[in-house]
């Protein structure tokens, strides 16, 4: 995507996996272990935090306070005291946060929503996440990633901390939960692959009322969801059988839609939508693949748009809409060939990285979490106040 982004700064606590992704960045890349370097440097303008979860919040502090625009890679952070202190700096700052839940910016999400908003009435819905191990698709990829280990003895030590810190704050936030081995890793779940179902549950069904019952053991788990008027069962788990069954299915009475996703690491695999109805008596079934583009695309070129449009605001804020309709007819200098569009008042984005893998998935959430069944609340939890720029 060098026509939307020109990526300027790098940054690892892994000398090695910074030296391979440099090698792969066309130009001038710099490079550094400290974050803070990074999020201080005048030739980055939006900073994507893909690092381990452990330290999303103080990553995204420190790119507020530079004033810097922050795409956060899910979860903002792992306690709702971080997610706070956030959005708090936020608002102190000239930069922005955005988090990235990359399903909900598949093609055709925003066209299963209106099929499910003409529904006379939603009966019932599933959402489905059983998949193999993540490795298994990597490795098929087509990408030959590395795996790098030259990592510092008290990095390791610090990242083990932190990790510990963090999920047992976070248990004590749930109600004073017993920190336990169980229930440790059912947190770092939840954040992890649980955060794609739920995001697009929000998404599309809106927030639900109550947590009806749940079975949260693992390899796999449920949890029965309660909504006005109807039920969603939501199921998920880990195997060692290479297959990825994600999806989201609502039903009525007379038609069911579903939002079918295949494994993001196998680039150009659709993201379908399932339309099954009773046409006049008959069954009829509709498959629908919009683009073969995905969903870490959509995302980036989403973050391209709010960023430009930021950036036009803040200009004209500053210089009257003079200026900002001249910066706009004007791409910035981006040491690309021929025009941005909606990166064009971007000098750089640049991937921060602390967890040893330069290369992990961006992705970012710019809709807010209304949905086709209208169930949105203003109380629908804080991480909504970062869904978009």
């Amino acid at each position: 995507m060098s026509s939307w982004f020109r990526i300027t700064y790098l940054c690892d606590v892994s000398e090695a996996a910074l030296k391979h992704c440099a090698a792969k960045i066309p130009g001038t890349v710099k490079t550094t272990r400290d974050p803070e370097h990074l999020c201080a440097s005048e030739d980055v303008d939006v900073i994507l935090v893909a690092s381990s979860d452990e330290y999303h919040a103080e990553h995204a502090l420190a790119a507020l306070k530079h004033h810097k625009h922050v795409l956060v890679e899910k979860p903002l952070a792992l306690t709702r005291q971080d997610i706070g202190t956030i959005a708090e700096a936020e608002r102190q700052s000239r930069g922005s946060v955005m988090v990235g839940y990359m399903r909900r910016y598949a093609a055709p999400v925003e066209d299963a929503i209106r099929e499910i908003g003409g529904m006379d009435k939603i009966l019932y819905a599933r959402v489905r996440d059983i998949i193999g191990a993540n490795s298994t698709f990597v490795n098929q990829s087509g990408t030959f990633p590395e795996r790098f280990t030259d990592f510092r003895l008290e990095d390791s030590a610090d990242k083990t901390a932190r990790h510990e810190q963090a999920v047992n704050a976070a248990l004590a936030e749930c109600g004073d939960v017993p920190v336990t081995k169980e229930s440790s890793l059912a947190w770092r779940i939840l954040c992890g692959l649980g955060s794609h179902d739920l995001s697009l549950m929000r998404e599309v069904l809106g927030m639900p009322t109550s947590v009806q019952g749940s079975s949260l053991g693992f390899p796999f788990w449920n949890v029965l969801f309660k909504y006005p008027g109807f039920t969603v069962s939501y199921e998920s788990g880990i195997d060692n059988n290479p297959r990825f069954d994600a999806h989201l299915e609502v039903y009525s009475n007379t038609k069911s839609v579903r939002l079918q996703y295949d494994t993001p690491y196998v680039k150009g695999l659709p993201v379908t939508m399932h339309i099954a109805e009773n046409d006049d008596g008959a069954y009829k079934e509709t498959t629908i693949r919009k683009t073969y583009e995905d969903p870490y695309t959509h995302e980036l070129k989403e973050c391209a748009e709010i960023a430009r449009v930021h950036s036009l605001n803040a200009c004209s804020d500053e210089k009257g809409p003079e200026a900002a309709a001249a910066n706009a007819a004007s791409p910035a200098d981006t040491g690309t060939s021929g025009a941005l569009t909606a990166g064009s008042l971007l000098k750089s984005v640049t991937l921060s990285d602390a967890s040893g893998s330069v290369g992990s998935g961006i992705s970012l959430d710019s809709r807010g979490g209304h949905g086709a069944n209208g169930q949105g609340s203003e109380d629908d939890g804080e991480e909504l106040h970062f869904e978009r720029f």
